[in-house]
């Protein structure tokens, strides 16, 4: 009987889950349609500008800006924004598309910075963009190297699109010193977001990395960067007060931590077709997460030496890359980062309760739909 119960108990628990994700997915879908058609206008703005003011070759750097702009993802950065612009009462809906256009700029600018660092190839299913301009110069039959060449105009690229992205914000129908305000907490969080990258990188070169290293990247990177920055960025163009920033950014540093573990989690045991890039990714880079740092931890002594030497390893073979995943679960570390995340969901959700008096419930009914879907997510 009482296996009975606990069978009944899951599935009421599972139906209601399914619930919670397909009224966000919904949510997020019709966000995702607004600011995907919003970008798709604005590249083709930007692409027929620069080729008309700059020529053929300096617009190449427009071009593979756009193609990965455009090329979408989620978009849960721009819905973050928009969301909390209406949470706390904004009510011009041009400012929040265009606050989320900015944002999601500012995203395809890191992006672009991200893989040029980490050596990746794909990104969103596709190209990076300076693979895109790599083929741009062979097709062409240019002099130099072509690699350098994709990586020096990709540069420019992503110079483009971060400074065309704080324009959109500057350019917004509000009064300037709101603009100016929001302008300042952006370049703040881009800051943050500078020292969490350096840090990640040094993570992957020394011997010294350990799991309070990682997490200062998982906070100064991911928390600050993917929720409270688009968050804190719509509050203030709606006007939130400090008080309402302080509240965003607890949730934010435990939405970050939700995310960051599963993306981690992800990054290994997901498929490429679902992930959008190279499960193996990670694990050549060197890359230093919750998942790598505790393993190496509580591994044994042969299997953490060979976890090691498989770090940063450019020519990892699928076997090797198969025994590291096998490493890292039997370790117990696959499972200490799952429940990391759960208690995490947990936390993101006890900061929202004494909100609903004074911010639209719809809102934050998304930003806990917003947790519980990261945990559960297969992409």
């Amino acid at each position: 009987m009482k296996a009975i119960y606990l069978f009944m108990n899951n599935m009421k628990n599972t139906t209601k889950q399914n619930k919670v994700t397909e009224q966000f997915i919904a949510i997020l879908t019709d966000y995702k349609k607004l600011i995907d058609a919003d970008i798709d206008s604005f590249c083709e703005d930007a692409i027929a500008e620069s080729y008309e003011s700059f020529g053929e070759y300096p617009t190449q750097a427009v071009k593979a800006y756009c193609a990965l702009l455009s090329r979408g993802g989620k978009r849960i950065r721009g819905a973050l924004t928009m969301t909390a612009y209406k949470m706390l009462g904004g009510d011009n809906e041009q400012v929040a598309l265009e606050a989320a256009r900015a944002i999601e700029m500012l995203h395809a600018y890191i992006l672009m910075v991200d893989d040029i660092q980490d050596r990746s190839e794909i990104r969103r299913g596709g190209p990076t963009a300076h693979m895109i301009l790599k083929k741009y110069h062979e097709k062409h039959h240019l002099k130099d190297e072509a690699l350098h060449f994709g990586e020096s105009i990709t540069m420019n690229g992503f110079l483009f699109g971060s400074h065309r992205a704080l324009t959109v914000i500057a350019d917004l129908d509000l009064d300037a010193d709101r603009k100016l305000a929001a302008i300042k907490n952006v370049n703040k969080h881009f800051i943050n977001t500078a020292y969490g990258q350096s840090l990640d990188i040094f993570n992957e070169v020394t011997e010294s990395a350990d799991e309070d290293a990682v997490d200062k990247v998982l906070l100064w990177k991911t928390a600050f960067y993917t929720f409270s920055n688009p968050l804190q960025l719509g509050a203030i163009l709606a006007g939130a007060t400090e008080a309402d920033l302080v509240k965003l950014e607890e949730y934010s540093l435990h939405a970050g931590r939700v995310f960051q573990l599963t993306d981690d989690i992800l990054g290994i045991y997901s498929e490429e077709s679902s992930s959008g890039k190279s499960p193996l990714d990670d694990i050549k880079e060197g890359k230093r997460t919750i998942l790598t740092v505790k393993a190496l931890e509580l591994a044994g002594k042969s299997d953490a030496y060979f976890l090691e030497q498989m770090l940063g390893n450019k020519q990892l073979t699928q076997s090797e890359f198969q025994r590291c995943k096998e490493i890292i679960e039997d370790s117990g570390a696959l499972a200490y980062a799952q429940k990391q995340a759960k208690d995490s969901v947990i936390d993101a959700l006890s900061s929202l309760q004494d909100t609903k008096a004074s911010w639209s419930n719809q809102q934050v009914a998304f930003l806990e739909q917003l947790v519980q879907f990261l945990i559960n997510r297969k992409a």
